[in-house]
């Protein structure tokens, strides 16, 4: 599959006047997820994507509803592992939607984990990012790269192979336990497809080299970095989604001044998708979670935390977004360059990254 900058769609003028981003959920949904009173989410971290505001804009719309928000800082897979630990519990811990990478969806919906519901825009989400029957479809999507404190790093690395270099000693980290983060396991296809070599199994054993030579060289410090590791110093550079480093970067408020980097070569693209447990609580309260989220104030919301929306092309081709958000984005040329690993090539890579970094990296990430 190829994927263009914009997650490129071909979506027709009727459809997106038929869709126009209004709340097209019945009377009788809303009523009915008001009646739950709650929504439990998890893997949310406020600084992810903007989810803080897009949270605070769900409750702001519906009080009655109370979010109960569990572990922000969980990797996709403690997500999938939530719903099928929880099927037979109705309590708080048992999550009603979750937001994982993209090969996570279809694992999900091949053990029955999730449950189908399209929203009212749904035609304006690319297929190429969406389950036909609704089980999944792709929520934003981000660009791996490269934060830096620049007040530690003098030399603001270019390239995944400069991270060899001495310079970066004890410096370098990844967002996530590559064992279960799917941001971190994409991290390791990143450096992987660096120097041309194909997305998938391929990707994911040049990857796990590449970062048993930086084990091996003293470069990599085996810590989930974040923006507080990177300002305290004890990871100074941290590859992460574009959108989590430049949200970072304006939390750190300059102190320390943070650089964000799209690697050079082939820059990596990552989509995220939602779902609905098939066990979920508040099933209500979940369609109307997502129908909030595919909503015009739901997408925005998102831009506004530096991610694209999956409904992106068809609010520009709409007039639907603001000049000021867009031209908050990043350079194009990094977006440019980006490859969309598809489905089956990034669950080859998972398979790869899952099952040889103890054995060809060894180190563990906590």
């Amino acid at each position: 599959m190829t994927m263009k900058l914009a997650l490129a769609a071909s979506v027709s003028l009727a459809a997106m006047g038929a869709a126009s981003g209004a709340f097209a959920q019945s009377a009788e949904l809303v009523e009915a997820a008001k009646a739950e009173g709650m929504l439990t989410t998890i893997a949310l971290p406020h600084n992810w994507c903007g989810y803080g505001d897009v949270i605070a804009g769900f409750k702001a719309k519906y009080p009655e509803i109370t979010v109960n928000e569990l572990n922000p800082d969980a990797g996709s897979a403690d997500e999938v592992e939530a719903i099928r630990a929880n099927k037979d519990n109705k309590g708080p811990q048992a999550p009603d939607v979750i937001d994982v990478g993209l090969a996570f969806g279809p694992q999900a919906k091949d053990e029955g984990l999730i449950t189908p519901y399209k929203v009212e825009t749904w035609d304006e989400i690319p297929a190429e990012i969406k389950d036909a029957d609704g089980y999944w479809y792709g929520d934003y999507y981000g660009v791996m790269s490269f934060g830096v404190n620049t007040d530690l790093v003098q030399e603001v690395p270019k390239s995944w192979e400069a991270l060899l270099d001495s310079q970066y000693a004890n410096a370098f980290a990844l967002a996530g336990d590559p064992r279960a983060s799917n941001q971190a396991i994409l991290a390791v296809m990143s450096a992987g497809i660096a120097d041309g070599t194909e997305p998938g199994e391929a990707s994911g054993k040049k990857g796990l080299e590449f970062f048993g030579k930086l084990n091996k060289a003293g470069g990599f410090v085996p810590v989930i970095g974040k923006a507080g590791t990177i300002a305290q110093g004890q990871t100074p550079i941290v590859a992460a989604w574009d959108y989590n480093l430049l949200s970072w970067r304006d939390e750190l408020k300059g102190n320390p001044p943070m650089e964000v980097v799209i690697p050079e070569g082939p820059s990596l693209a990552g989509v995220y998708v939602q779902a609905i447990s098939a066990f979920a609580p508040h099933p209500n309260a979940a369609k109307l979670w997502m129908e909030y989220l595919y909503s015009d104030e739901g997408q925005l919301g998102w831009l506004k935390g530096y991610c694209h929306p999956a409904r992106f092309n068809a609010m520009v081709e709409a007039g639907k977004i603001p000049q000021e958000l867009l031209d908050a984005l990043p350079p194009a040329e990094g977006y440019a360059r980006a490859v969309f690993p598809t489905v089956e090539q990034q669950e080859a890579n998972k398979a790869a990254v899952t099952a040889g970094w103890d054995g060809v990296v060894g180190a563990n990430v906590q």
